[in-house]
């Protein structure tokens, strides 16, 4: 390993092609992104250079800031739903269901590489109301809730909370799984000490699990983050971004502002905030990590 290590030619043969390939399929379309923002239109048809003009628009464009705030929403609900429930079952596998583990943990992540679309059909039907009820409304009318019983992806004040569980039921098994692999390196002599010494579930789970568990936990901290504000498939495929935008994520506004109406220069910019709002939301997540690390260590 070390002979490897040491060795500059074997160093550049492996990362030169994962390097070539890093780089042409993202380093060179985010440059070309900012390219395109400098036009308007989109290539072949009135493809003008406009300066700065997109990006002006922006600040006046009221349907990106109402795609803005359904990220805002989406992330905070969706994250909070993946993190909190994907550690739920995470302790579930670790200390209560040791028996049966293996077949849940593999039922639990079954959903997590379902296809977006067969997941949005199975949604579409469990949130049906016409013609007939779905799975959902059904358990309502039949235990005396027929009065909950509503289009739950028709309405625009219901749509973007049933899309989010959908996700959420989607993704959760993925950090279940990461989260109990921290939990499995976490060693049953610490465990057993902390509860010699009079650590209970919470203060075993606060005190001890939490922080041995904190580099895992950031990393699905990112892992999710960045997921959330690329919101985009599971939205077009559940409702489409309505009813009257309250489900159209920047990444959908991108795609019909790009695709619909041609303006490829304009919908750069919006890529370009989207891919902003990644690096900096994880630099701000790496950043309260090491503040929390440092004051610990204080």
């Amino acid at each position: 390993m070390k002979k490897v290590l040491g060795n500059k030619k074997a160093i550049a043969f492996y990362m030169i092609p994962g390097l070539v390939l890093y780089t042409c399929f993202l380093i060179v379309p985010v440059v070309w992104s900012f390219y395109y923002t400098m036009y308007d239109g989109s290539p072949g048809i009135k493809w003008n250079f406009c300066g700065l003009d997109n990006y002006l628009r922006l600040f006046s464009d009221k349907q990106f800031f109402q795609a803005l705030t359904v990220n805002i929403k989406y992330i905070i609900i969706v994250m909070a739903g993946q993190l909190l429930l994907g550690l739920a079952m995470a302790l579930m596998f670790r200390f209560w269901l040791k028996k049966f583990k293996s077949l849940v943990r593999t039922i639990v992540f079954f959903p997590v590489v379902l296809p977006v679309v067969a997941v949005a059909q199975l949604f579409t039907k469990i949130y049906e109301v016409q013609p007939h009820y779905g799975l959902l409304n059904s358990i309502l009318a039949n235990i005396g809730l027929e009065h909950l019983v509503q289009p739950w992806i028709g309405s625009a004040k219901t749509a973007l909370g049933s899309l989010c569980a959908m996700d959420i039921w989607t993704s959760i098994g993925f950090y279940a799984i990461i989260l109990f692999g921290a939990l499995l390196d976490i060693s049953d002599d610490i465990i057993d000490a902390a509860r010699i010494d009079g650590a209970r579930s919470f203060g075993l789970l606060r005190h001890i699990l939490l922080p041995l568990m904190r580099p895992v936990m950031v990393v699905c901290l990112v892992f999710s983050f960045t997921g959330t504000v690329k919101m985009f498939d599971s939205a077009l495929a559940l409702t489409g971004g309505g009813p009257s935008g309250a489900t159209k994520s920047l990444s959908l506004y991108m795609y019909n502002v790009a695709f619909t109406y041609t303006k490829v220069g304009y919908a750069s910019v919006i890529a370009i905030v989207v891919f902003l709002l990644c690096v900096v939301g994880s630099f701000f997540i790496k950043k309260l990590d090491k503040d929390v690390t440092e004051e610990n260590g204080r």
